[in-house]
């Protein structure tokens, strides 16, 4: 890629532009960042921003703000009502979605070509210009408290938090995305205001688009809809901050239920660290399917769960992996037995070379595939600048899979996947015995 000034489209302002193969960037006056994907042979596009701030950045005091703010935003502003909000696009055919992860939060659109104006203009609306009144807040804390509650009663999710936790710690790494009751009924309308005039300003904001779009196009109409109007108001540090884990742990949380569910897990290569495609390549072969070899061993073989599989998440200066399997409380310690044996070989056997190359074309088909839709090419230009990556055309991407050697794999494998290392949560009737 190759980085050029130019002259932005008229009314915009100059802005600096980066040209690739399929993904074009460029850095507007105010500091937007903007990324466009064109898709030939659609009539659709998916159009997004991305919010540098999200739990990650967080206090104790304050866990699940942003996703608190997140969902404020979409209760009006001063020229459009929460119910004008839902119908801006809905009624075009197209959808409006929103998510807070760790790192970021995202609000995003999946519209036809000649609707991209409506979402540019309702999303950057309600972005930069949310009212945030009190008497939403008392009614949307509500709605977020029974989200809290869906959590807590869903078994197969409170492990998974209970285990980031156990993972992680005291730190923003670990803290629940939605927050606790505590926190989110402590919320006030300065909070929100506070935290949107640091977090969302043009600086701090990534757009993205793909599909039937072109770059000159998405910048003109970015200018034309107010995303340009706004400016930076108040300094803020969102940096990702240094990652901490906690030292491998076993946790029992009981509940009844016909059902023990049991998650194994600890770190993993960061979002640009060189070993994530072997790791990825790992954890495919170990529990990405029904080919991998946990479903054929612990659900084929044994009958002991009718979910089993590996997961992952991938930060700017850190990463966690696991294994998730739910199962009888009479068979957990059986299930548990498996699992464990299984990453004990990995861990020290590595992954043999027939396996490795099968795993390879296995992993390249997934990489092409996923990038057939424009909502995964939005993402995938999205990434390459809130996680800093050079851009890489599918045939770059595939040749690094094909590099992917045997030695790495087997690093990979002894730093990620010991027993000795996982943290495990079960959450059932009875503890493992097991451990």
């Amino acid at each position: 890629m190759s980085v050029r000034v130019v002259h932005a489209a008229a009314g915009v302002g100059a802005g600096i532009s980066v040209s690739g193969a399929d993904v074009q960037r460029t850095v507007l006056p105010n500091g937007l960042t903007v990324l466009s994907d064109n898709v030939p042979g659609v009539r659709s596009v998916a159009f997004g921003a991305w919010v540098r701030a999200a739990t990650l950045h967080e206090r104790a005091e304050k866990m699940g703000i942003s996703h608190m703010l997140e969902h404020m935003v979409f209760k009006g502003t001063e020229t459009r009502s929460a119910k004008d909000i839902s119908l801006s696009l809905e009624t075009l055919g197209g959808s409006l979605d929103a998510y807070t992860a760790r790192e970021h939060t995202s609000y995003q659109a999946r519209v036809l070509d000649e609707h991209v104006r409506d979402a540019a203009e309702v999303i950057g609306d309600f972005m930069f210009n949310p009212v945030l009144r009190e008497a939403d807040l008392k009614l949307e804390r509500k709605v977020v408290l029974e989200e809290i509650a869906m959590v807590d009663d869903t078994p197969d999710d409170l492990v998974f938090e209970v285990h980031n936790e156990r993972l992680f710690g005291d730190n923003g790494y670990g803290y629940r995305i939605l927050g606790t009751r505590d926190t989110v009924s402590s919320f006030t309308t300065d909070d929100l205001r506070a935290l949107h005039s640091a977090a969302y300003r043009p600086d701090n904001i990534v757009v993205a688009a793909a599909g039937s779009i072109d770059h000159d196009q998405l910048v003109n109409i970015l200018g034309e809809t107010g995303w340009l109007d706004s400016t930076a108001t108040v300094a803020a540090d969102f940096a990702a901050p240094e990652a901490s884990f906690n030292a491998p742990s076993y946790t029992h949380v009981e509940r009844p239920g016909a059902q023990t569910q049991l998650v194994f897990g600890s770190s993993a290569p960061s979002h640009g660290d060189p070993g994530r495609y072997a790791f990825c390549l790992v954890s495919m072969l170990l529990g990405g399917g029904m080919s991998s070899r946990l479903f054929q061993h612990v659900r084929e073989e044994l009958g002991l769960a009718y979910a089993v599989h590996t997961f992952s998440s991938f930060y700017s200066r850190a990463g966690m992996h696991g294994v998730y399997v739910g199962t009888s409380p009479e068979s957990a310690n059986e299930a548990a037995g498996a699992v464990l044996a299984e990453l004990a070989r990995v861990a020290k056997n590595g992954v043999p070379a027939d396996e490795l190359a099968a795993g390879k074309q296995q992993l390249k088909g997934q990489i092409t595939l996923s990038l057939e839709t424009p909502g995964s090419r939005m993402y995938r230009a999205a990434g390459l600048e809130l996680y800093g990556e050079p851009f890489r055309s599918l045939d770059e991407m595939l040749s690094l899979v094909d590099g992917i050697d045997e030695q790495t794999v087997s690093d990979v494998c002894a730093a990620c996947f010991a027993p000795s290392q996982q943290t495990v949560v079960s959450l059932g009737p009875a503890p493992l015995t097991i451990l």
